[in-house]
């Protein structure tokens, strides 16, 4: 019988209408019932392009006997990110001060007053690679709300004044602008990787804000350090696999240093930022292939999200067939099979399709070669190779789109 999430018009909250989780809405009745029996609430934030938010769902939210656990001492409540950003922003920051790190699915219990107290993002059903399983944490939850309730409300409520608290004290003094984007940039350039470009270790996000930041921070100062360390990553990303090499679009972020394996899934402000940011790039550097990469990503926004009334898809699926990234990958047979033998061995070597692959016995295309290096070794002339190699990224995208796609929120 399905839920309450029935009534909701989400694709996401849709997703998880037939969840033996007795899932509800944030609304006056879900929140009302919480104080009427009781009962921490359970919050579940998502959306729906999530592959961890569809991986919890299989293992945990399809689980009987945890549905019956969170029926018995919680109330569980659901929210799409993409409809309640506000609720989403205030529990990420929530998740972040509680655990030093943040993702989804947002897992977060609160007390009957929406005061959070204990948080994660992802668990696996039963313990796996050094985390606790979902049923431990629900035992342990509810155990220190029944046992410990004054503790847990103490530390409720101190959670919520340092989020009440300013980032800035009043009257504090801020420094001059340019001494603040010097800071900024020097404080980037400790985690820079200067090997592959971007900040910190593995996983990789783009943060298309922090290159902008280091692109004003290059050309105002005229700190070509900065602009170096923003020319340097991106041109990683455009040749890595976290880059879309036939639809144009970046994936959310790399699961390595290399941004060799992306997560999958597609978002529209990640893909606008950067969009942005590679026109930026291109309007300080003259580079064509920094033009090239702001074309492609807009055409993939234009033709794969944009709804049929103009209005634009906030997410794109990191599955299709049950599978991730099943959309994106190729072998050589394949790529054979619809470019011919000699067009087809050139574009494998090119975009690194092997028979062994990159990811799971596929292969992502990425380049490890430039184009004009390839040229060189082959003793091609580069735009003749271009040439080849744009007619063969039509042909192959062609043969992509009768593929099962991933889903859009829509």
């Amino acid at each position: 019988m399905p839920n309450r999430l029935a009534e909701s018009t989400s694709p996401y909250l849709l997703q998880h209408a037939t969840n033996p989780v007795e899932w509800e809405p944030w609304d006056d009745a879900s929140l009302e019932r919480s104080r009427r029996e009781d009962k921490p609430i359970f919050l579940s934030i998502g959306y729906s392009a999530c592959h961890w938010c569809h991986v919890m769902e299989h293992e945990s939210f399809l689980n009987k006997e945890i549905a019956a656990q969170l029926a018995k001492d919680f109330i569980s409540i659901k929210v799409d990110r993409e409809e309640r950003p506000d609720l989403d922003s205030v529990y990420m920051t929530a998740v972040q001060n509680l655990t030093g790190r943040g993702g989804w699915p947002m897992s977060v219990f609160l007390t009957p007053s929406l005061e959070p107290f204990f948080a994660g993002t992802y668990w696996p059903p039963e313990p796996r690679m050094g985390m606790p399983g979902f049923s431990q944490v629900l035992s342990a939850v509810a155990e220190a709300w029944r046992e410990r309730r004054d503790a847990v409300v103490t530390q409720a409520r101190e959670m919520v004044r340092s989020l009440e608290r300013p980032l800035v004290s009043p009257g504090a003094t801020m420094p001059q602008s340019d001494e603040l984007l010097v800071s900024a940039a020097t404080t980037l350039a400790r985690t820079f990787d200067r090997h592959h470009g971007g900040f910190g270790a593995a996983p990789k996000f783009p943060h298309p804000m922090d290159l902008r930041l280091l692109l004003r921070c290059g050309e105002r100062l005229g700190r070509k350090e900065d602009t170096a360390m923003v020319v340097k990553t991106l041109e990683s990303m455009a040749a890595g696999g976290i880059h879309d090499q036939l639809g144009g679009g970046f994936h959310r972020y790399s699961v390595d240093e290399r941004w060799l394996v992306p997560h999958f899934e597609k978002m529209l402000y990640d893909n606008a930022l950067l969009a942005t940011t590679y026109l930026e790039a291109f309007q300080v550097t003259g580079r064509q292939d920094f033009s090239e990469v702001v074309t492609s990503t807009l055409d993939y926004l234009l033709r794969d999200m944009t709804d049929p009334d103009g209005g634009l898809w906030s997410t794109q699926d990191a599955d299709s067939e049950g599978e991730e990234g099943i959309f994106y990958v190729w072998n050589p047979a394949n790529i054979q099979q619809v470019l011919g033998q000699e067009e087809g061995a050139m574009f494998s070597y090119l975009y690194d399709v092997t028979p062994d692959g990159n990811f799971e016995g596929q292969s992502i295309l990425n380049l490890p070669k430039t184009i004009d290096q390839v040229a060189a070794m082959r003793a091609i002339a580069p735009d003749e190779l271009r040439r080849r190699i744009e007619a063969s990224k039509k042909k192959l995208h062609h043969q992509r789109s009768l593929r099962v796609p991933p889903s859009i929120d829509d």
